[in-house]
């Protein structure tokens, strides 16, 4: 099942760095040797499964800006599952930039009426830390409103930091066919083992794809977090020509346990009893992956949550 995803934005707004840094395994102090987009550049990133993100990244350059709503009009904006439109806050030529984005929803409105729109408002790192709340929710009330009749949704992202995962999480999320039941398996998993939380990461970007909680959290961005750090690990772990399999975490408030789940996932999990022999929760994780290995296959027939045993 292959989904259109356009990436646009004008040049150096940051578009192949992001790109770079959830699908090709960058670190964000390596974005600095990529050159500008020519063009369009192609790739098909397989993404849980079946399911294929064929990505259309748009060489932001004024002249291929140009032909995008000219000649190639109709090769670039027909058939598109997602539009993801990338702002630098930075930039001084923000009435260029909207013309640019309001050319694409015209577009879209023509050849993709049912496509859905991303925007990013990124670099925000260069931006004071007391001023990013505050100057993000400008923008994203100027692009609401310039968006209109269309509907929105808004991230502030950067590379440095882990709001990049967090806006691509909630983007990718949307395009799994089957989420809804994927988010009830895991709740269900969370609640049969008392987990405090279960996550389920996707196995080659470690975006999050579904969670539980059971108990509230102060840190809202813990999950992207773990991403960022758990993937940085994983590269570590390549480049020394080991391969990253499983990780567990105890102290004396909770015990978290990070393994591979299915053939495309990654889970975590989070008990507060640190007493509880870690081989009780392997085991359960064990029990739990055939499920959720059907769960992935759309061929197989629906499934009863009772024929998997967990303790």
């Amino acid at each position: 099942m292959k989904k259109k995803v356009l990436l646009m934005g004008k040049s150096g707004s940051g578009k192949t760095s992001m790109r770079s840094i959830i699908f090709a395994n960058y670190i964000a102090r390596d974005t600095t040797r990529l050159g500008a987009t020519i063009d369009v550049e192609h790739s098909h990133v397989k993404f849980l499964g079946n399911l294929v993100l064929n990505l259309w990244d748009c060489g932001g350059q004024e002249g291929f800006m140009k032909q995008y709503f000219a000649q190639q009009r109709e090769n670039i904006f027909r058939h598109v599952e997602v539009l993801i439109y990338v702002f630098d806050v930075e930039s001084r030529e923000m009435e260029r930039d909207v013309h640019y984005y309001q050319s694409c929803l015209e577009a879209l409105l023509q050849n993709s009426p049912e496509a859905k729109i991303f925007c990013l408002v990124h670099k925000m790192d260069l931006v004071p830390e007391e001023h990013r709340e505050s100057e993000f929710k400008v923008r994203e009330d100027d692009l609401i409103r310039l968006s209109k009749p269309g509907n929105v949704t808004c991230f502030r992202t950067s590379i440095w930091d882990e709001t990049l995962y967090k806006a691509w999480s909630s983007i990718v999320t949307m395009l799994i066919p089957n989420v809804a039941v994927l988010e009830n398996s895991v709740t269900h998993f969370a609640n049969v083992i008392e987990a405090d939380e279960v996550l389920l990461f996707e196995k080659a970007t470690f975006l999050v794809i579904s969670h539980c909680q059971s108990k509230k959290n102060r840190d809202s961005h813990r999950f992207e977090k773990v991403s960022n750090i758990i993937k940085q690990f994983k590269l570590s772990c390549s480049k020394l020509g080991a391969k990253f399999q499983s990780m567990e975490v105890r102290n004396n408030a909770f015990a978290a346990f990070i393994d591979t789940f299915t053939s495309n996932t990654y889970v975590m999990v989070v008990m507060s009893d640190p007493t509880l022999p870690s081989e009780a929760t392997l085991v359960n994780i064990r029990n739990a992956r055939k499920y959720f290995e059907e769960l992935e296959n759309p061929n197989n027939s629906a499934m009863s949550h009772h024929g998997h045993k967990y303790h």
